[in-house]
């Protein structure tokens, strides 16, 4: 076995300490996933689409959106490219990232082919792709908190102001 066969395991193996952290929970991780995977799926057809024109931005924007279905793919699902041999090994990869990080990559990923080519076709095959980075978004800016420790950070809050205020008050005196 190469030096590289032997990293392969270690690496899939090891989950980062981003998505432990992260407080995902199961269900949605799995929603993240499935959102990639049907965002890849509608940026390959509408990539494929896209190429059957003369317009060269048309052209342009639809290799992109391939190319973006295939990042998709590589990362949320790689057991669809089992055929490449560093599939696993950047799926890992992109298992370690944040959820900040996949969010602003995916956003990005599926901004550029609407920029270059302001379609309908781009639009809609891209809308899945970006959602996913929303979803990554919103996963990122962690759980909602509850009523009680917002009102009781609020009320907190308006103690230290009504202190401060009464000891400029009384400074002033």
């Amino acid at each position: 076995m190469s030096s590289q066969d032997e990293q392969l395991p270690a690496a899939a193996a090891a989950p980062g300490p981003a998505a432990a952290d992260e407080g995902m929970t199961w269900w949605y991780r799995w929603l993240c996933r499935i959102a990639g995977v049907i965002g890849g799926m509608s940026c390959a057809f509408a990539g494929l689409w896209n190429c059957v024109t003369i317009n060269p931005l048309n052209i342009a924007a639809g290799v992109w959106m391939m190319l973006n279905a295939f990042v998709l793919f590589l990362c949320e699902a790689p057991f669809c490219c089992q055929f490449i041999e560093f599939a696993n090994a950047v799926a890992a990869r992109a298992d370690r990232l944040r959820a900040w990080q996949k969010a602003a990559f995916y956003c990005g990923m599926a901004v550029f082919p609407v920029m270059l080519s302001l379609t309908l076709t781009t639009l809609l095959g891209n809308a899945i792709a970006f959602a996913t980075g929303v979803l990554y978004g919103l996963s990122a800016l962690g759980k909602k908190g509850d009523a009680i420790s917002y009102a009781r950070i609020h009320q907190q809050q308006k103690q230290m102001d009504e202190e401060k205020l009464t000891g400029s008050l009384e400074g002033q005196a």
